[in-house]
């Protein structure tokens, strides 16, 4: 079996200021464990749009990746054959931007999630961006009617970063998350990434930030409260 490598939960905000990202996105690269490597570009949270494809390849390439394979999955009638022999192909998979419950809607829809963990365990580097990052933790939270809170409730992600996490949502002070950690219940943690931070999630269960320290969250007996950051990784 190869080495689990580390998953890199990234918060956008200010992904589109030139050079921003190209820092975390090199050090993406070099986890990925070879020089130019190969990526597997996944926009189901914004329905394989074209332009968020575009803006991110263009970042990617000039971190070093090798290429870019665009997998397309907002479809019905998506070719998962053709899909899975190109995620096996690839030396790291990013999960784009765009809304978290529609991302998740199409890769249940095509029964996909067991399939990606299956490759992470297998050594294949995962990491997101924005909805693509909390999309990679465990759970995230919904409103059957936004206007109402108590119609909020929890729904799945595909768990491979073993973390509740938002992204910059600093300015809204971290209020979905905020519901989410109740909705969990007791003791449970949630991650707030702010804009251009980082969280890592090691093979071990550990936790780092990169950039910026990251928010915690923690249910003290059914009260949310903000604990210690987690400290920029030196």
């Amino acid at each position: 079996m190869k080495k689990i490598k580390p998953v890199y939960l990234i918060a956008g905000g200010n992904w589109r200021k030139p050079g921003a990202l190209m820092p975390i996105l090199k050090e993406v690269m070099k986890a990925a464990g070879k020089e130019h490597p190969q990526i597997g570009y996944i926009g189901t949270a914004n329905g394989d749009d074209p332009w968020f494809f575009d803006s991110i390849n263009e970042n990617l390439m000039s971190a070093g990746a090798d290429s870019i394979r665009q997998i397309f999955l907002a479809d019905n009638n998506a070719d998962m054959k053709a899909a899975k022999s190109a995620l096996s192909s690839v030396d790291a998979i990013f999960m784009s931007g765009g809304d978290v419950e529609e991302g998740m809607r199409w890769l249940n829809l095509h029964k996909l999630t067991p399939f990606l963990m299956e490759l992470y365990a297998n050594g294949v580097l995962f990491f997101g961006l924005s909805a693509g990052s909390i999309m990679l933790g465990k759970q995230w939270v919904r409103w059957k009617d936004p206007d109402d809170d108590s119609s909020a409730s929890l729904f799945g992600c595909m768990g491979i970063a073993p973390v509740v996490c938002d992204t910059h949502a600093e300015k809204d002070k971290w209020e979905e998350l905020i519901t989410a950690v109740k909705l969990l219940g007791d003791k449970s943690k949630g991650y707030g990434i702010p804009a251009g931070g980082v969280i890592v999630a090691g093979a071990d269960g550990g936790l780092s930030a990169l950039v910026k320290p990251a928010a915690l969250f923690v249910n003290n007996s059914g009260r949310v409260v903000r604990t210690d950051d987690i400290p920029v990784l030196k």
